[in-house]
């Protein structure tokens, strides 16, 4: 019986074979978008099939079999991974040049085709290919991708990202700017699919919050300056520092020395708040020029910048000089210690309180990548927030 119910499906596995060795001999030249158009044309070919009654209960185990057992060595095909498939072309019918059916909040998007050059012409670098099913029962990989027109799509990106982790976005989230969040971050940062799940838990998207800076119109090269953009927040909990632990005085009177002291002695914990890629280099960092010495408070390097990153401590309110005390740090860092391979360095004002349309407003015409960020310590929590930390005594008798 199981024989029987193999062989009828032996033709469909045929189908999906052909697809995969065509696919197979395309992203031999190392590109991903041919192994996502094949899943979408697979996936395509299953979701046809199955959800019309055409095929039965078992059948994509039956169908997997048959390819295991004819592709030797063939990984990634599965009776799940099938499913996968579907799924895939299910959650991006928008792709489908011969769907009608979108999403919810696609639904009345302008469409735009894109049609592809065929195997003997020249291939157009900027053409995005699909796999969809024709009626003489093949999977044609040279065929028509319907890409939203809009600006919100991320078209690159979108091939950029593995279909393994288009698959935890999907299962994910089913908010679209959401997974436009995830798909652009998972290209721009390559991120390795536990790290992709534990943003998408942590419902990274929902939590965003950019801080205000003029790093678009400073940084000549659009993707780093996406990376910058997206790595620095508008507000930080640095939670390791408590004020009334410093002294005497009232939180509001302590300085940015005091600050900076409690930063520098837990620097490890600083940078894990900050961010990943971060080495510190020095507070109170030396520099001269024309026989005037400047002190920055913070200097670090970031290595996925390839920039050092200066950050001014302020214990009170935005004020606009202090951004002009940064581009004049910013402005020695570039032309007496920036090495020829750096990217121009990038600066940071860290204070208690900004307002952060008066931020955007001011800091857009200062011509060097700056950025306004806030933070809080312990002091600054709730009380029945306080209460649920440890007591920094007791913690210390614990460790």
């Amino acid at each position: 019986m199981e024989q029987t119910y193999i062989i009828t499906y032996k033709p469909a596995a045929e189908t999906i074979k052909q697809a995969i060795l065509q696919g197979q001999y395309e992203a031999a030249k190392g590109v991903n978008r041919i192994q996502l158009a094949v899943y979408f044309g697979i996936g395509k070919y299953i979701s046809l099939n199955t959800r019309k009654g055409k095929w039965g209960t078992g059948a994509l185990e039956a169908i997997s079999q048959i390819l295991h057992k004819e592709l030797p060595g063939l990984r990634g095909y599965s009776a799940n991974s099938l499913k996968n498939m579907r799924k895939f072309y299910e959650n991006w019918l928008i792709l489908d040049s011969d769907s009608s059916v979108t999403t919810d909040e696609l639904v009345n998007s302008t469409i735009m085709i894109v049609e592809l050059q065929n195997e003997d012409n020249t291939h157009n670098p900027n053409s995005t290919i699909a796999v969809v099913d024709n009626p003489d029962n093949r999977i044609d990989i040279y065929q028509s991708l319907r890409i939203p027109d809009t600006k919100d799509f991320p078209v690159d990106d979108f091939f950029r990202v593995p279909f393994t982790h288009h698959i935890r976005i999907i299962e994910g989230t089913d908010n679209m700017s959401a997974r436009y969040y995830y798909i652009h971050r998972t290209a721009e940062e390559r991120l390795p699919s536990r790290l992709l799940e534990k943003l998408i838990k942590e419902d990274a998207y929902g939590h965003q919050d950019t801080m205000p800076s003029n790093f678009s119109q400073n940084i000549p090269d659009a993707t780093l300056a996406r990376k910058a953009v997206m790595m620095f927040k508008d507000s930080y909990l640095l939670d390791f520092i408590n004020v009334e632990q410093i002294g005497e005085r009232e939180a509001i009177d302590v300085d940015e020395r005091e600050v900076e002291h409690q930063i520098v002695q837990n620097i490890k914990q600083f940078i894990m708040t900050f961010g990943r890629d971060f080495t510190f280099i020095g507070n109170q960092y030396h520099l001269e020029i024309y026989g005037i010495e400047h002190f920055p408070d913070l200097l670090f390097f970031n290595r996925e910048l390839n920039a050092l990153v200066v950050i001014e401590l302020k214990t009170g309110e935005f004020k606009t000089s202090y951004l002009g005390q940064l581009m004049g740090y910013l402005s020695i860092l570039e032309a007496k210690i920036k090495k020829p391979h750096e990217n121009p360095p990038i600066g940071i004002v860290l204070c208690k309180e900004a307002n952060r349309e008066y931020v955007e407003f001011v800091i857009r015409d200062y011509a060097k990548p700056m950025g306004v960020a806030t933070y809080k310590t312990t002091t600054d929590m709730p009380e029945e927030l306080r209460r649920t930390l440890p007591d920094i005594e007791e913690l210390k008798k614990l460790l």
